[in-house]
């Protein structure tokens, strides 16, 4: 009886299974994000106690193998205090010292907690309270001794912080941003923002939308942009964090009659910042010229039937797989509305072909054992 009755409702179970799964995953996030928080206050300090006693009292190099061999005799099964992860952490607390307040010694019996608190300097003078917390102390160790070992400026440096947390960026993903240079890529994406937008919203248009998007949550080359599609609005979150600040997603395949006949807009979003509707079009292939006219007309369209009196003009973003940029411009010169055209990557394109994860319940509790990075 119960199961004819699962049956007759099989959409409420199926709700319901989803709304389990995305209660697991949510607090599996929050309990790998504070094991993490915790483990990068303990390496900072380890690194600034080093850093102090080897200045004070002049010691070598040699200090760190027999710090990290008698952490290990003292503590059997201890993970992540090897020699060069000694160094590493040292590393870490000296560049950023002035972040530091006041780190004393590791004391389990101890009821403060040494906090880390913004100090005023000139190198970090945009780092407050907030920052530390949620993004500085939000990414792994390693992330950060990646971030000093490929990126010497802290603008730069900072950037890939914020991304990282946004978008839940692994260590590989993180690496492949800044081989692919996503810093220096922002504002390079050919448009025609300083022709049809107002002056005052140009320069922000322009940083708003980048060359390149990353789309790490897709795993597969689908055969057609549908297919594309309907993995973004899966995973719309996501893609959501991956377009930045302001953003709101209104629909996919948004209709619009124009004289008597239907037309779909792939993916409409609203940016509060711009105030202004973003239409996105998918290709999953070359950029053809045909497309900038496409898009012209959808914006023009969105512009007539969509947009309100107090609203910016509707910008649009052709989002294909590559692009050359001469023909790019080409097609621009037939246009009249405010356009981009971007390119985007998938994680079958990434390293090792991964896709970011959150980790299960044994990764959980393995994460204060976080494997060596010099073994």
């Amino acid at each position: 009886m119960q199961d004819n009755k699962l049956k007759d409702d099989s959409a409420g179970y199926t709700q319901l299974l989803a709304e389990i799964q995305r209660n697991i995953l949510t607090h599996r996030y929050r309990a790998a994000k504070a094991v993490n928080q915790e483990q990068l206050r303990l390496y900072l300090l380890v690194g600034h106690l080093l850093a102090q006693k080897i200045e004070a009292a002049e010691w070598g190099a040699g200090i760190a193998d027999r710090v990290s061999a008698d952490l290990r005799q003292a503590l059997p099964g201890l993970r992540g205090f090897s020699r060069r992860n000694l160094f590493n952490m040292r590393q870490l607390a000296i560049e950023y010292a002035p972040l530091l307040a006041s780190l004393e010694p590791v004391n389990p019996t101890a009821t403060d907690d040494p906090q880390i608190v913004q100090l005023a300097t000139a190198q970090f003078t945009d780092v407050d309270a907030a920052f530390i917390q949620n993004v500085f102390l939000g990414i792994g160790f390693t992330h950060h001794i990646l971030l000093l070992s490929r990126c010497k400026d802290w603008t730069e440096r900072r950037f890939y912080m914020e991304e990282t947390v946004r978008n839940q960026w692994t260590v590989d993903t993180l690496e492949f941003a800044i081989s692919g240079q996503f810093y220096r890529a922002r504002g390079q994406m050919p448009n025609t923002f300083s022709t049809y937008l107002p002056e005052t919203l140009k320069n922000t248009a322009v940083l708003t939308f980048r060359d390149e998007y990353l789309l790490d949550f897709i795993n597969i080359d689908p055969d057609d942009e549908r297919v594309l599609e309907r993995h973004i609005v899966q995973n719309i979150q996501r893609f959501l964090l991956g377009l930045g600040k302001g953003f709101t997603f209104i629909g996919s395949q948004y209709r619009q009659l124009v004289d008597g006949d239907e037309y779909y807009v792939d993916l409409l979003f609203y940016n509060r910042i711009l105030k202004c509707l973003v239409a996105i079009d998918l290709k999953k292939g070359e950029f053809k010229p045909e497309y900038a006219g496409k898009m012209n007309f959808y914006l023009n369209a969105l512009n007539d039937n969509e947009r309100m009196p107090d609203e910016n003009p509707s910008i649009g973003i052709i989002l294909c797989k590559t692009k050359s940029n001469v023909k790019v411009e080409y097609a621009f010169k037939g246009v009249t509305t405010p356009m981009g055209v971007a390119t985007y990557r998938l994680s079958t394109e990434l390293p090792g072909a991964y896709r970011d994860v959150l980790p299960d319940s044994e990764t959980l509790v393995k994460l204060l054992d976080e494997p060596e990075s010099g073994e």
